[in-house]
């Protein structure tokens, strides 16, 4: 039948041509290329057709579908590859389950119980809240795996080391930070901040680093006595590190020396008598909360200084913190508000604003969120570079950028992004190296707390052209984070942001958002009562220049 129905076809194609043979050929030539080119029309539309059916199946709503996507992204964020969360549950995601299942301590048979995932998807929610207890486990050699362990032995009552410590530390110089922080208002990442609190040297000559933490400037009585304060240093064993406890004040690195793990102090003073540091006898006050991190410069060795006038006078480091108040934590906040925004269900919108506030003070904590995420993944294409050289490398920023950040209470946004830019040029780097080591600086400015770094990264981004970035500088003058609080000043960030998004710059933050700009206009307007007045967009005098890096 296939055989007389294609004969039939080519002998109505012949009948439609001329009889002379060259046409007859130029016509089956002709027929033929008509027949492959019905069959791909009609392939193509069978093609369609199974294309509806497929997005017709897609849109079929499944409970189950939908509880594994949330397992597969729970297990994807803790680090068991289960590849895409589109909600079938192959061998990959297996493969991952039975990896958290050996993880956790459970049978691995790939099979979750409801138990199991109960708390993987917990766990999950409870580490995009943040805090302290996320960036420490960030921190730490198991990364965000650590939180399983840590949440597991807290449900069960037991305290463990599965966290690791902060920023790369030994998990007994942690475990001592955390027990001073206990007795202190500073939390454990802001003493860790503070110049003079902890200082590395090696020791005891087996080539590590070893760590010496002086409770004086920790601002609490608990560790100091009339005359010294606790001091702490570890040295590195085979075994881990050794903790070697003293009272003295004034004391550095160089005070101490070290044999394996047991260490003494070589110029100890004599009974009674106050240690105190060259040339001043009482210790300087603690710094803010933006000084460098882990500060392994070595001082000279302390020389005896003369013994205070007043009895009382060891006690006036405690009376200091009125004139270096610990600033509040932006991860704290953020926490907060994601607290009241669940509660209202969802983030708020133009149409229904009550809280102008509130409303940037979501979009201060998403914007947070993005540069997080975004710093992270460009660290994750540095090689051979760990999370605390990282950190040490950021807090440069702190210093660098202090002159622009300390005008940023009294000057408007164009006279402080202009100096920025003169900043810029005069470095030596290109501007796509700004660029990236700022993104990566955001990302460990906020993940640690430390709004100097935070806030000196987002006035790179935008003196590099990028100023959509604005917006951050905004929120921290309208929140009142690493800068005195002014909804005025903070508008003129705002609308330099503002512009050049609604001028077609591309977004820095929740790209998906369609209205977000809107919001944040509308919202920014409400912190003053007024009109926001748009900025015109830099012209090309104030551009900065682009620079080739092939």
């Amino acid at each position: 039948m296939f055989s007389h129905s294609l004969k039939t076809t080519l002998a109505a194609s012949f009948l439609l041509t001329s009889g002379t043979a060259p046409a007859m050929a130029d016509n089956l030539g002709a027929a033929l290329v008509g027949s492959i080119i019905g069959g791909v029309i009609v392939n193509e539309a069978n093609k369609n057709r199974a294309r509806k059916q497929t997005v017709t199946r897609q849109k079929t709503y499944s409970p189950a579908r939908a509880q594994n996507r949330e397992t597969q992204t729970a297990l994807n964020y803790f680090g068991f590859p289960a590849g895409t969360p589109d909600g079938v549950m192959g061998r990959k995601s297996r493969s991952a389950i039975a990896q958290y299942q050996g993880h956790m301590g459970f049978p691995a048979t790939g099979e979750l119980t409801p138990y199991e995932r109960d708390f993987l998807v917990s766990s999950y929610s409870r580490a995009q809240i943040g805090g302290p207890q996320v960036i420490k486990a960030m921190q730490g050699p198991t990364g965000v795996r650590g939180l399983l362990l840590t949440w597991r032995d807290e449900a069960t009552g037991v305290r463990s080391a599965s966290s690791g410590g902060y920023g790369g530390l030994p998990f007994e110089v942690s475990e001592a930070v955390d027990e001073i922080a206990a007795s202190a208002d500073p939390s454990a990442e802001q003493l860790l901040q503070r110049s003079g609190f902890m200082q590395l040297a090696d020791l005891n000559g087996d080539g590590k680093n070893d760590y010496m933490i002086d409770t004086s400037v920790s601002g609490s009585s608990f560790w100091c006595g009339a005359s010294h304060c606790s001091v702490m240093v570890f040295a590195s064993t085979p075994q881990g590190y050794q903790r070697n406890d003293f009272m003295a004040r004034g004391v550095t690195t160089a005070s101490f020396s070290c044999h394996q793990g047991v260490c003494r102090m070589t110029d100890a003073p004599a009974a009674g008598s106050v240690q105190a540091a060259a040339p001043t006898p009482a210790p300087a006050p603690a710094p803010a909360p933006g000084a460098t991190v882990l500060a392994s410069t070595v001082a000279p060795a302390p020389v005896p200084a003369p013994a205070p006038a007043q009895g009382l006078a060891g006690i006036q480091l405690f009376e200091q913190p009125a004139d270096a108040p610990t600033l509040a934590s932006l991860t704290s906040h953020c926490s907060k508000v994601s607290l009241l925004t669940s509660s209202n269900g969802g983030y708020m919108t133009v149409a229904d604003m009550r809280d102008p506030e509130l409303a940037l003070g979501e979009q201060f904590c998403l914007a947070r969120s993005y540069a997080i995420n975004s710093g992270e993944a460009l660290v994750a294409k540095i090689n051979g570079v760990t999370q605390a050289q990282v950190d040490s490398q950021c807090d440069a920023f702190g210093p660098a950028v202090q002159p622009y950040l300390a005008k940023l209470g009294s000057d408007g946004a164009e006279a402080v992004i202009s100096d920025v830019q003169k900043f810029v040029l005069q470095s030596n780097m290109s501007i796509d190296q700004l660029a990236n080591t700022a993104g990566i600086c955001l990302f460990s400015g906020y993940r640690r707390d430390n709004m100097d770094v935070a806030l000196g990264a987002a006035l790179i981004m935008v003196g590099v052209g990028q100023r959509p970035y604005a917006e951050l500088v905004g929120h921290h003058l309208a929140q009142g984070f690493g800068v005195v609080k002014s909804a005025d000043k903070a508008q003129g960030w705002y609308e330099t942001a503002i512009s050049a998004l609604e001028a077609g710059a591309t977004p820095a933050f929740a790209p998906g958002q369609p209205e977000r700009v809107a919001l944040i206009k509308a919202a920014s307007t409400g912190l003053v009562g007024g009109l926001a007045q748009p900025v015109p967009a830099a012209s090309t005098a104030s551009a900065l220049p682009t620079f080739s890096t092939d």
